[in-house]
């Protein structure tokens, strides 16, 4: 299987998952753990690549989106965006927005949480 079918099948798998480097359990960037910790503090269930664990996904990654970066969310098979993208839409409300649409279970006083605490 290519690095792209295997990408294609991740999105389309899990309802969530977040392209990165290191795990949501280790992030091995401050960018991957800032969306991680975002993601594990409103309580996501998310699917997690490690990038760094084959080169072939970590460079798939960036031509499947045409988005140059690590990490990156997908939400319901829609590409969300990378770090600063998640933790705005975060801090607007627009990613409670976008998962409460995609039937995406969270911690709504987490999310609300982080926004008062970036106030």
């Amino acid at each position: 299987m290519s690095a792209e079918d295997t990408i294609r099948e991740t999105v389309a798998t899990n309802s969530v998952v977040l392209f990165m480097k290191g795990t949501k359990e280790m992030p091995q960037c401050g960018f991957s753990s800032q969306v991680a910790g975002i993601l594990n503090y409103m309580g996501v269930d998310y699917a997690d690549v490690n990038v760094l664990a084959d080169d072939s996904i970590r460079q798939g990654i960036k031509d499947f989106s045409d988005w140059p970066t690590i990490p990156q969310l997908y939400v319901k098979g829609e590409f969300v965006g990378g770090c600063d993208i998640v933790r705005d839409m975060t801090l607007s409300g627009e990613l409670d927005t976008m998962l409460d649409e995609n039937g995406v279970a969270y911690d709504k006083d987490a999310a609300a949480k982080i926004r008062e605490a970036n106030a």
